[in-house]
């Protein structure tokens, strides 16, 4: 089924309408104090930090809607965070840079600030060090949105943004800070909760009995970092920068990032879209402590997806998310969505090589992320570790097959919702009639193994349920065409439910 916009076929902010991109690397959107100096046994520094701007070639607007992309890492170098990710070229960010500026939007993949020390001897050192990392991500964050909107008025804006429609992606790392950017209204929201009570996360005793916040305006700077902060001993620790413009933003969209304190959500924060796979060993999809990846020592409690859209969801009407639930999209990717999701329009709930409700890959939680492997394996052999090994034992489907597929997802379940939350569409809801009548046939069913089904309009997903409501199976159809063949020889015999859209079948299991 196919929700139709106010629009015509292949459209602006729906569908891809610019054939090539053009990419200014290495801008410098502002300098600011680093503690990543400290691996080096260095005093903290100020440094550049640099962006990637991507926009569509041959677009004749000049006040487009921009997207900020922030990449994952654990706020540390990439390698040294035992992964090959963690920079703005990160091979998920740059495609969906490129995907959206060829949907009309400017596109920007943005460093921000990195340093702590994971490896800190205790959960309080760990969750102070931790804070200030995430703390430094979320000014950074704004201070992006800022120097994006002093460009426009100031610069005769380089890169012909509209500085009233603005939106955030985040993946892993980079969603943590965009939410938190996202539910963060000033230095108070951070360390006390509605009723002014301190949220006792952000509160630490530094061994005087005394009990202050683990982030101090005046020595970090403010959330946006459009003020200076100074270290007690005179050293700077945060420049400010664009005061006199706004940070706000329109739209969030998280992969696999949580939100650092429940406390932190309001009614009338922003829209939010989030991906996130319920098995994440990282990130929890409900409420759970965050653990180093490299160690598992805990760090903090960590309100992931599921459970801040239940909260969004649980808000008086209208919710923070209402825009989404007004459209009732019935496109298929919603549809495989709304299959999992128990009605909370914004969550996609990320099942990949499922089987019998369980993954095959328990740490392969962000399907979408892929790497050149053969670029880490010279980066194992020039610094005897093992990174690569170790990420494909991990994640052995890993690759550009795998993540595809899933970023056509991402896009095409953000893009509708992403255009409404930026006022760039007007929603219809109508059903294509002939996708709505199209069902898909299989063979041989029933069928103790190899099973083909045929299908004749593009979908998704095609999932698998049991006769209680249950789903076993779920596999990604975009790229596929027509048919395609599954195993299902170790399922146990029985009847099931094959569903593909809004269509269903049963198929029977003999053994």
């Amino acid at each position: 089924m196919l929700a139709v916009f106010g629009l015509n076929a292949q459209e602006r902010y729906l569908d891809e309408v610019f054939d090539e991109v053009s990419v200014t690397e290495d801008v410098i959107y502002a300098t600011n104090v680093t503690v990543i100096t400290a691996l080096q046994g260095m005093p903290p520094a100020a440094l550049p930090q640099f962006m990637d701007v991507y926009e569509p070639v041959g677009d004749t607007l000049t006040n487009r809607p921009l997207v900020l992309l922030f990449h994952t890492g654990n706020f540390l170098p990439q390698y040294l965070n035992g992964s090959a990710l963690g920079t703005r070229k990160d091979s998920s960010i740059v495609e969906l840079c490129n995907r959206f500026a060829r949907m009309g939007y400017v596109t920007a993949s943005v460093d921000y600030r990195l340093g702590w020390n994971p490896l800190a001897g205790t959960q309080v050192e760990r969750t102070y060090q931790l804070i200030n990392a995430a703390y430094r991500g979320v000014q950074d964050a704004r201070t992006a949105v800022r120097y994006f909107r002093m460009d426009a008025a100031e610069m005769g804006n380089t890169y012909g943004i509209d500085p009233d429609k603005i939106a955030m992606f985040g993946d892993g790392t980079g969603g943590y800070v965009t939410l938190a950017s996202a539910t963060l209204q000033d230095y108070n929201d951070i360390i006390l909760n509605n009723a002014g009570e301190a949220i006792t996360s952000f509160w630490y005793d530094p061994g005087d009995g005394s009990f202050i916040p683990m982030v101090i305006e005046a020595i970090n700077g403010d959330p946006e970092a459009k003020q200076d902060g100074f270290a007690p001993d005179g050293t700077q620790l945060c420049i400010g920068h664009y005061p006199d413009y706004s940070s706000d933003f329109n739209f969030q969209m998280n992969t696999g990032g949580a939100l650092g304190s429940a406390e932190w959500l309001d009614s009338g924060d922003v829209p939010m879209v989030s991906f996130h796979c319920p098995h994440d060993q990282f990130a929890p999809y409900t409420t759970g402590v965050v653990v180093v990846p490299t160690t598992n020592e805990p760090v903090i409690e960590a309100t992931g997806a599921y459970d801040f859209h239940t909260l969004i969801n649980s808000q008086a009407a209208p919710n923070n998310n209402d825009v989404f639930q007004s459209l009732n999209l019935s496109d298929d990717i919603s549809l495989a969505a709304n299959a999992l999701n128990d009605g909370m329009d914004g969550l996609y709930p990320v099942l990949n090589n499922y089987v019998d409700g369980a993954p095959t890959e328990p740490f392969d939680s962000s399907p979408w992320q892929w790497w050149d492997v053969a670029v880490t394996q010279a980066v194992d052999s020039a610094n005897g570790s093992n990174i690569a090994a170790n990420g494909l034992m991990m994640n052995p489907t890993m690759g550009a097959d795998e993540a595809l597929p899933w970023i056509d997802i991402i896009q095409g379940y953000t893009a509708p919702r992403m255009a409404a939350a930026l006022g760039l569409t007007e929603p219809v809801n109508q059903v294509d009639e002939a996708e709505q009548n199209a069902g898909f046939q299989i063979y041989p069913n029933p069928t103790n193994g190899v099973t083909t089904i045929v299908f004749e309009q593009a979908a998704s997903h095609c999932s698998l349920y049991s006769l209680d409501g249950r789903m076993v199976r779920q596999w990604p159809l975009i790229g596929v065409e027509k048919n395609f063949t599954v195993d299902l020889s170790n399922l146990s015999a029985g009847t099931y439910v094959i569903q593909i859209g809004s269509n269903s079948e049963l198929i029977s299991i003999s053994k």
